[in-house]
């Protein structure tokens, strides 16, 4: 895989972080209860360290990160749409992420990958604990 297909792949995880932030900002404002608010806000702040991790790696190589997205959903007016819609953007990083490990072959670009990968992990199981606390 060439420089400028990894510069491309890293600014569409860009996108995706920025896009998760802005999703887990507005949802935390938006959130009636505190824990699920908290939580919410807490991961909001380690995907803009995701942002920062994945501008430098584009930035090493080259590239320009790209602060262009699509119009956001924020997945509904109550907490369950939202824990919902924020456990659907952890899992779809998480399968990009695994594919992106498999196929690019920068041992810089893998170990971060590997490390926000992980990071999406454990914020998928705080929201789906949270989403699963409202049907107890």
């Amino acid at each position: 895989m060439n420089k400028d297909e990894i510069i491309a792949m890293l600014n569409d995880d860009f996108v995706r972080e920025l896009e998760a932030t802005m999703v887990y900002v507005q949802n935390s404002f938006l959130m009636e209860e505190c824990d699920p608010s908290r939580v919410t806000e807490a991961i909001s702040v380690d995907e803009m360290r995701h942002m920062w991790w994945l501008a430098d790696l584009i930035t090493k190589r080259g590239g320009k990160p790209t602060m262009e997205h699509k119009e956001l959903n924020f997945g509904g007016d109550n907490l369950e749409e939202m824990l919902k819609r924020q456990i659907q953007l952890e899992s779809e990083g998480i399968d990009i992420y695994t594919h992106q490990i498999e196929v690019i072959d920068d041992e810089e670009v893998v170990g971060v990958l590997k490390h926000i990968r992980d990071e999406e992990r454990r914020h998928r199981k705080e929201f789906r604990e949270r989403l699963d606390n409202l049907k107890d």
